[in-house]
């Protein structure tokens, strides 16, 4: 069995045919699906999503990109269905430099802001990174995030700032990337930081894995992942399967 840690179900390229997409998952045997929402419409979508397929479990936060649009409110209603006992994380948050719409200390404020909040409602907290490595790692020193862990999500970054987040409770999740063939940093994190520390996830529908990659990803290409994976440590594919599925179990506090 196979956990996709970080999936967009609830994003309009599933609007048609989202039973089917969850059905092709279930089929792959990939048995939960961690659905992530990251500002009103798409949190709402994920709380729905939850209560309507037992295997499905909410991720609830707002993205960095959009950091300039969230209100006072909009934290409060997410601590507030942080209660919710699907809700299983707080995220996706962090920092983009990449796109600027949200100046970099707005960003950086909501960013702590949710580490806070995390905090309180002792839930991990899952990282968005883009372009800003060295103030993610900054902030979550700063706010001491390690009292709630979390995961890297879509790690990107090198073996040693991998190894500086798992020092902070942190897991490294490896989506589809890790199967491009100009992936360096990816593929290296997957050869050498250890299986206890890593997590596979789709990021569906985007960054879709080789040899579909360009196609919208769907969560049963998390198999993909697994897959390569398991040929860069030279290690059975079931046993990538295995650990990285109690990785998730135990980081989401979810029974198996």
């Amino acid at each position: 069995m196979l956990i996709d840690t970080h999936v967009h179900l609830n994003a309009d390229q599933y609007e048609e045919d989202v039973e089917e997409v969850i059905q092709r998952a279930l089929d792959k045997n990939v048995k939960k699906m961690i659905v992530v929402g990251f500002d009103t419409k798409t949190i709402e979508r994920a709380m729905e999503l939850v209560e309507q397929y037992p295997f499905l479990y909410a991720v609830i936060g707002w993205h960095p990109v959009d950091a300039i649009d969230c209100t006072k409110e909009d934290l409060q209603w997410i601590e507030s269905l942080a209660a919710h006992p699907k809700v299983v994380g707080i995220g996706e948050t962090g920092l983009d430099y990449h796109w600027d719409k949200s100046p970099k200390e707005v960003q950086q404020r909501l960013f702590r802001e949710q580490i806070q909040l995390a905090k309180r409602v002792e839930l991990p907290i899952i990282i968005h990174n883009r372009d800003a490595t060295a103030d993610v790692v900054k902030i979550l020193e700063e706010e001491e995030a390690h009292v709630t862990g979390g995961i890297m999500h879509c790690f990107s970054g090198s073996v040693e700032t991998a190894k500086q987040c798992i020092d902070m409770n942190f897991l490294i999740s490896l989506g589809g990337p890790v199967t491009f063939k100009n992936a360096k940093m990816p593929k290296k994190v997957a050869t050498e930081i250890d299986l206890d520390y890593l997590l596979v996830e789709t990021d569906a529908p985007y960054l879709t894995p080789h040899p579909f990659r360009g196609k919208r990803n769907e969560p049963h290409y998390v198999t993909l992942v697994a897959e390569q994976i398991a040929e860069l440590k030279n290690i059975p594919y079931d046993e990538v399967a295995k650990r990285t599925t109690e990785n998730a179990l135990k980081l989401f506090k979810i029974d198996a």
